[in-house]
């Protein structure tokens, strides 16, 4: 007899779901290590001045490598690369505004640091996640 957790993780959206994590822990390592390196590198007077860039340069970083890995083995996506490369990316973009306006949020309470870009980036997961299943790469 089968447990309900394994019921759960037989589902193909749950399944997809983990992977899609999976890829995506991948994609925050890089985002974090881009996201580090460009403060590390940036005078101190600029940090706050320069959050909004640094951050979508490492949210963009993480995007280009999960592209390709979520088409590849997440969803196991066929058709038209350009096209699913141009959705994906408007759908990052999208992504990134809502970690943006996470960020904008709660910049004033928790500063401009990791846990600001931490919360950030789990809104720009959720986002991600939905749109890419249901438009990036919905099997038809």
């Amino acid at each position: 007899m089968r447990t309900v957790l394994e019921t759960v993780i037989r589902r193909p959206g749950v399944r997809q779901f983990v992977k899609f994590g999976i890829v995506g822990a991948s994609g925050l390592l890089v985002n974090l290590v881009v996201f580090t390196a460009l403060r590390r590198f940036t005078p101190h007077a600029l940090l706050a001045a320069r959050y909004a860039l640094h951050y979508s340069i490492g949210f963009l970083s993480g995007g280009v490598s999960n592209y390709f890995l979520n088409r590849a083995w997440t969803f196991r996506a066929g058709g038209d690369m350009l096209v699913q490369g141009v959705q994906f990316l408007t759908v990052s973009a999208i992504a990134l505004g809502a970690g943006l306006v996470v960020s904008h949020f709660l910049a004033p309470y928790l500063g401009t640091g990791h846990r600001t870009w931490f919360l950030a980036t789990i809104a720009g997961i959720v986002v991600n996640f939905f749109f890419n299943k249901y438009w990036t790469f919905r099997t038809t």
